[in-house]
């Protein structure tokens, strides 16, 4: 091998050397700053880990929004199942009962969802893709264990 073909083969290991750790460390980066989506049955069952941001959708339950200045309180549901949600900060306008949101944050570990951001649908005909098809999976297997057909 003459030196200017070694010379070219050094410089082509040390790009794809290069290369690979620049996307695994790009990778590494994007996995953790993922935010999974996720249902509150999802949640009841254990499958999520703690201390590992996601979001969680869903409607809020009536009459369970407590409020402490702002420090806010209340349950979330996908018609299955339900979470209480703790959120400190100023809640979008559009937020109330009834309504579909999306909450960014974490579990605690005592099972409660705590929010660092609460989004709320903008007019009244949308919701989240997300979270209406959370809505409707829990709906069809509610009705496949009432017996119900779909």
């Amino acid at each position: 091998m003459s030196p200017t073909q070694r010379q070219r083969l050094l410089v082509v290991v040390i790009l794809t050397v290069g290369i690979g750790i620049a996307a695994t460390l790009t990778l590494l980066a994007f996995q953790k700053n993922l935010l999974y989506f996720v249902t509150p049955t999802q949640i009841t069952s254990g499958e999520l880990p703690q201390q590992r941001k996601f979001r969680v959708g869903g409607l809020v339950v009536e009459g369970t929004v407590q409020r402490e200045g702002v420090k806010v309180q209340f349950d979330l549901t996908d018609t299955a199942n339900s979470v209480t949600v703790v959120y400190s900060g100023i809640l979008p306008d559009l937020f109330r009962e009834g309504q579909g949101i999306v909450a960014n944050g974490q579990l605690t570990e005592s099972g409660v969802f705590e929010a660092s951001e609460v989004l709320a649908k903008h007019d009244e005909n949308y919701m989240p893709p997300e979270v209406s098809e959370a809505l409707e999976t829990a709906k069809n297997m509610r009705d496949k264990f009432k017996g119900h057909p779909k």
